[in-house]
């Protein structure tokens, strides 16, 4: 049976407003990608971090991270001003978190490990609390920006396309950092990117807090008085507003689903760059080439521009419970696939083939014509080198495990959206959307947390040392294993959650109704 319903002009979002929250998500993906490749392969690479250290150094914070996110949430829902609830907090966000990230990555290559573990320590602890500020009003203002059941799913489908982009900018760091002609080193790769990568989210960041519109929360009721004579009062209010949170079932499937799926992708989230460079290729980053940007880059366009779209319409139809299971389920296919695509020996036959000859001959005569232009702008780094033959195969899991993460975030924040009714519906005003987001951003960043604390241990385990090219076959072949594995039965789990979710399209246009009856349109 369809769920196809008709969407209200008064439910419709404007295009400029979804493209303005868009670039809000562009900077939400980019500061924690740029952030992860630099914590778990530059800090060891270019600094020399014991893994486990680099573990710690990439997961602690995040603890703390996340302890913040639901008095952020709360300070949102909260906040009277003329701007609105949540759009001066992404403002100022925007701009302290990007210049955080810029002197967080000054880094001396020559000091010792201890000082540049605790001035990255440091500095990331306060970085995090500025993208807080930034990142849980921005999530709350996307809840609200409009009350239709499927203009919310077509919202965050055009929002986490945007935020794919920077999943194909990301994986490039990986090229043009260690590249010998654009740096001296990759550590001076390191400090002049994040200067890039900030100026670049206070850009962008901004732009929700100047165009993105969310409810009149004028006669919004019961809101609490934001002091520090009422912080006392405010803590008790906070902690009764979470615990009305994780007494919302459905919510809780979903913070549940989106920890194990998010938590096994981030886990192994480097480990595919590993693999094709010290499995694939021996450890040289230089014979690896452009491949690992290309793997991640390829994966973010098809997930942007074909799985986004197709998830948006497969809710659409059948409903967004029965849209994230069959996503789900596709990306463990492709989980499963990996171990064949990046098969050393499978790749080398297929090179052989006809096939495989006359494609390879196909992307060469490309490059061959390209070159001299990315030479001359100072791109070669960009460049493919087709003469030792093309990994194809470790393409052809792309489309179906892309689903994984496609389907997550533009699913989930759909639905956390229509359980912000339902909570307004069971416990009254004020909505809740920041503490929604904050609390949904908690397990996304716990997940992130522990996922970066056990890829160390994981990689210290399997006896990865960062400190020689060739890594024993013993070494690899247990990577591979840890990167279909885990993120496999993650996913499995998460469909077993997800399996009786109950907030199907019916339900909540009821629950709708109910309030519209109740309070009028906000």
């Amino acid at each position: 049976m369809s769920n196809q319903s008709t969407t209200t002009t008064r439910g419709k979002v404007p295009f400029g407003q979804k493209a303005a929250f868009g670039a809000g998500h562009f900077v939400l993906n980019l500061l924690p990608g740029v952030l992860g490749v630099y914590l778990q392969v530059f800090i060891l690479t270019a600094f020399g971090m014991d893994p486990v250290w680099a573990g710690l150094l990439g997961g602690l914070p995040r603890i703390f991270d996340a302890i913040t996110d639901p008095v952020m949430g709360f300070i949102s829902d909260n906040t009277k001003s003329k701007w609105g609830r949540r759009r001066p907090y992404i403002f100022s966000g925007a701009i302290i978190s990007g210049i955080l990230f810029i002197l967080m990555w000054q880094l001396d290559e020559n000091a010792s490990q201890t000082f540049n573990f605790w001035y990255v320590m440091i500095l990331q602890i306060l970085f995090l609390v500025g993208n807080t500020m930034f990142a849980t009003p921005l999530v709350g203002l996307g809840y609200e920006m409009t009350s239709d059941y499927n203009e919310r799913t077509r919202l965050m489908s055009l929002a986490n396309s945007m935020g794919q982009i920077a999943w194909m900018i990301v994986p490039w760091l990986y090229v043009i950092i260690p590249d010998v002609n654009t740096f001296d080193n990759p550590a001076q790769g390191v400090r002049t990117m994040a200067v890039i990568v900030g100026a670049v989210c206070i850009l962008f960041g901004i732009l929700p807090a100047f165009f993105c519109r969310g409810i009149d929360s004028s006669h919004m009721e019961n809101r609490k008085e934001i002091s520090l004579k009422s912080l006392a009062s405010n803590m008790k209010e906070l902690w009764e507003g979470i615990k009305q949170v994780s007494k919302n079932k459905p919510f809780m499937k979903l913070c549940g689903a989106t920890f194990l799926v998010f938590n096994g992708f981030q886990l192994v989230a480097a480990f595919s760059v590993f693999i094709i460079v010290f499995y694939m290729n021996s450890g040289s980053w230089e014979q690896a080439g452009t491949w690992p940007a290309w793997f991640n880059t390829l994966n973010a366009i098809i997930t942007a521009f074909i799985v986004i779209p197709i998830i948006s319409r497969m809710a659409t139809k059948w409903g967004k419970r029965k849209a994230f299971l069959i996503s789900t389920f596709l990306s463990i296919i492709g989980y499963i696939l990996k171990w064949w695509g990046f098969d050393i020996e499978l790749n080398n036959s297929f090179n052989q083939t006809s096939l495989g000859q006359s494609m390879n001959n196909g992307v060469a005569s490309i490059f061959e014509f390209l070159n001299p232009y990315l030479d001359s702008m100072g791109m070669s780094w960009f460049s493919i080198d087709a003469s030792n033959g093309i990994p194809w195969l470790i393409f052809i899991p792309i489309p179906l495990f892309a689903f994984g993460m496609g389907g997550l975030f533009t699913l989930m924040m759909s639905m956390t959206a229509d359980v912000c009714d339902l909570d307004e519906l069971e416990n009254g005003m004020p909505r809740k959307e920041g503490t929604f987001g904050a609390i949904y951003w908690w397990m996304v960043k716990l997940g992130q947390a522990i996922a970066i604390i056990l890829s160390g241990v994981i990689l210290k385990i399997v006896g990865f040392d960062q400190n020689i090219t060739n890594q024993a076959a013993e070494t690899m072949n247990s990577l591979r294993v840890a990167d279909i594995v885990v993120p496999a039965s993650t996913a499995a789990l998460a469909m077993i959650v997800m399996w009786k979710y109950s907030l199907n399209e019916k339900r909540a246009k009821e629950i709708k109704e109910i309030l519209v009856e109740r309070r009028g349109e906000l």
